[in-house]
């Protein structure tokens, strides 16, 4: 797939930023809506597209610039290998709900895990730099959108679990802050009950 054309110059550091009005942008946010992981399938994102993706789920709000977050990313062949890896520690403890789920992981073309990597001594607070990885999980989401392609944000068993973080080589005071799962989806996914707006909205009074 050709890159969209719009404008890709870099802004050095200390220049102005315009903000532009994009009723695109509103319309794509408006009815976002994530892709099952198991609809996804070929064609995945291009290396072009995927570099693409990554450099803009890197412009999030960051508090003390401190970048408190890493994406691994997988061949296809090294995303079957963790997954057997998976099945087999999953098998060793009789779980076969937890076998079973890794279909999520194995279906997928294209798979980023983003980690939550806070940095130490706390310049920040933990739940600051928690909330960035969060915020590059969305952002990947909404960019794969804009692409074209599903995506799906998830995490289960395999993002908790102390075997799987080591096999996943998280280190110590990291963890799973999403699996984003990209790939063109084999049927539109359909529209879900959203949150009622009036009961998650107030005003302050005083």
């Amino acid at each position: 797939m050709t890159l969209p054309d719009f404008d890709r110059a870099p802004i050095e550091f200390g220049q102005p930023v315009p903000q532009k009005k994009s009723t695109e942008v509103l319309d794509a946010l408006f009815h976002r809506r994530s892709a099952p992981a198991p609809t996804l399938g070929l064609p995945a994102p291009t290396e072009e597209e995927m570099d693409l993706l990554i450099k803009i789920g890197f412009r999030v709000p960051d508090h003390g610039k401190l970048g408190p977050w890493r994406i691994v990313r997988f061949t296809p062949d090294s995303k079957t290998k963790l997954v057997e890896k998976l099945k087999t520690l999953a098998e060793s403890r009789y779980d076969r709900k937890a076998a079973g789920a890794l279909q999520k992981l194995s279906i997928p073309p294209e798979a980023l895990l983003v980690i939550s990597s806070p940095v130490f001594p706390y310049k920040k607070p933990l739940w600051e730099q928690q909330l960035s990885a969060a915020a590059v999980c969305q952002t990947l989401l909404i960019a794969a959108g804009a692409l074209g392609y599903g995506a799906n944000w998830i995490t289960d068993w395999y993002s908790y679990d102390d075997e799987a973080k080591a096999l996943l080589g998280l280190t110590e005071g990291e963890n799973v802050a999403g699996w984003i799962f990209l790939g063109t989806p084999t049927e539109a996914p359909l529209e879900r009950e959203r949150p009622d707006y009036e009961s998650r909205v107030s005003w302050w009074e005083g």
